[in-house]
């Protein structure tokens, strides 16, 4: 089977416009068996894999020891916290990381002779990976109006072409700064003084991609936008649920809390149309007797809901268990924590009464039966945990989805106390992180006060673009400028080819990158390269 991707973008230099999507062929595509376990060695050996195919086996393998460590750095893959009791001081890592890590410590370079031997068009016909793999971007790099190559330009003259272009703009609003969610801490914050120094609340960010939808819900149900748990909090739960979210591709080290928890009790319920192998069993990689024993099984309970049936499925567990409470009064929902902690229950039991149960079921491609088995599950549990990521967040309706998710442990009373509460899994290692430092396009009045108060300058006070709201900004001609710090907007957009028609109108794009990517082949104008240090790297 072969299947090619055509270039459909308009030509626009030359006859020849950078290609938007990665070119691809498949062929020799086979069927088999899903996998039922996951890690164990072949993640060890894919780890190691990674670190000789990027050419940094020397550097990557010193920086492993020191990733996740108290004195050391944080992993630039998932977000997933380390843990304080039970710290490897070998392998407090997964293979993601490890692949994260290796293609920032690798000795591959490029510097401006092959920018000079390679076109933007030339570049852009390699696939995404091809261009991942050609090596660190070493010495900034400007591509003129007009031009075809990118060639090196000094530090300074960098910033004065930045500091003309963003001085020329008719309004502030006529730029934008894109986050990544590799960005740390110190960095976001500085940023989003730049920007707001600058003018403006334009800041998108990935967050608006992946949990934009969490935290616009969390924060109009429960009054804080994030996760309301701990680590610890998975040690001493009764009950995770885990809905949207695949632990075994997405956050590896995740299976080790679960493991950890299930150990001291807790039960566990996988939510998702596919069954995920790490969910099935999981081979500890740091546990030597772990990989040549049998896996460890996690999931006690897999519900295979339908493609978007997950609100199905949630109204269906709570009229289940109002049912239930019916049966056993004041044995299965928590009223006083309900009376004291909540508003609106009465209405919401109303609303569910309305429901019929085959109805849900069909709905929610979960047979009656099986239903039943989970909710009795919930009602006999207090300490509960729900965990779910973008196959929740990335619905249509997914604020309502994590609406019903809080009121199903509201009424339980299963928020605000050990081993209970919401579990957002973000994607990204700082996704959170740049949120928390102001990197947001609705800041409150509170946040810019006291910005206005300490720093003495008058921050913007209206609104900036979202993503989707930047993108199409950039398409209608309204934005000019776009600083991205990392990432890659292009292909991290949902709609590539509008997201390249729309950057191609920008009059100037930076990219602060460690290397390139797509995104640097479809530019502005005029367009500019920044190259930075990783955080697992020290500038000596």
């Amino acid at each position: 089977m072969e299947n090619k991707r055509i270039n459909t973008d308009t030509d626009l230099k030359n006859g020849k416009s950078p290609i938007a999507e990665t070119p691809f062929t498949l062929r020799n595509l086979k069927l088999r068996s899903p996998e039922k376990w996951a890690a164990g060695v072949p993640a060890v050996m894919h780890s190691i894999e990674q670190l000789v195919r990027d050419a940094s086996v020397l550097r990557g393998g010193r920086a492993l020891f020191s990733m996740n460590q108290f004195d050391g750095f944080d992993c630039p893959s998932c977000a997933w916290p380390d843990p304080d009791d039970d710290r490897s001081r070998i392998a407090e890592y997964c293979e993601n990381g490890a692949k994260a890590l290796a293609e920032e410590a690798t000795s591959k370079k490029i510097a401006a002779d092959f920018f000079r031997k390679n076109s933007v068009y030339d570049l852009s016909k390699m696939t995404d990976y091809q261009i991942s793999q050609l090596g660190r971007i070493t010495e900034p790099m400007y591509l003129p109006k007009g031009g075809t190559h990118y060639q090196p330009i000094s530090w300074d003259d960098a910033f004065t072409k930045i500091a003309e272009k963003l001085n020329g703009l008719h309004s502030p609003d006529e730029a934008m700064f894109y986050t990544s969610g590799r960005t740390s801490n110190e960095a976001t914050w500085v940023y989003q003084l730049f920007g707001r120094e600058f003018g403006t609340n334009n800041f998108p960010d990935c967050s608006n991609m992946c949990h934009e939808t969490s935290g616009y819900a969390l924060t109009r149900c429960i009054g804080f936008g994030k996760g309301s748990v701990k680590l610890e909090d998975f040690y001493e739960s009764d009950l995770i649920i885990i809905m949207g979210q695949n632990p075994g591709t997405n956050s590896p080290r995740m299976l080790s809390a679960l493991t950890k928890g299930k150990k001291n009790g807790a039960k566990i319920m996988a939510v998702n149309p596919l069954p995920e192998a790490g969910l099935m069993g999981f081979r500890d990689p740091q546990k030597p007797l772990a990989l040549i024993s049998k896996p460890f099984e996690l999931s006690d309970l897999y519900l295979p809901v339908k493609i978007n049936g997950d609100m199905a499925l949630l109204k269906a567990l709570q009229l289940l268990l109002l049912e239930e409470e019916e049966k056993n009064p004041g044995k299965v929902l928590d009223h006083n924590f309900i009376a004291e902690k909540t508003a609106g229950f009465e209405a919401l039991t109303e609303e569910l009464k309305r429901y019929d149960l085959q109805f849900l079921a069909e709905e929610s491609g979960i047979p009656v039966e099986q239903l039943k088995e989970a909710a009795q599950m919930i009602a006999t549990k207090k300490r509960i945990i729900i965990c779910w990521g973008m196959g929740i967040t990335q619905q249509h309706n997914g604020v309502d989805m994590i609406y019903n998710i809080v009121n199903l442990l509201l009424m339980k009373g299963s928020i605000g106390i050990k081993g209970g509460g919401v579990c957002p899994v973000r994607g990204h290692s700082n996704v959170q992180g740049n949120r928390t430092l102001l990197i947001n396009h609705k800041p409150t009045d509170e946040q810019l006060d006291a910005l206005e108060k300490f720093y003495g300058f008058k921050p913007p006070r209206e609104g900036g673009y979202d993503v989707v709201k930047a993108i199409k900004a950039m398409h209608d001609g309204k934005i000019k400028f776009m600083f991205c710090m990392g990432g890659n907007l292009l292909s991290a957009a949902p709609d590539t080819t509008y997201t390249a028609e729309a950057m191609r109108k920008l009059e100037m794009s930076v990219m602060v990158s460690i290397k390139l990517n797509r995104g640097h082949l479809i530019h502005g104008e005029e367009a500019l390269i920044l190259p930075v240090i990783s955080r697992s790297e020290k500038d000596i």
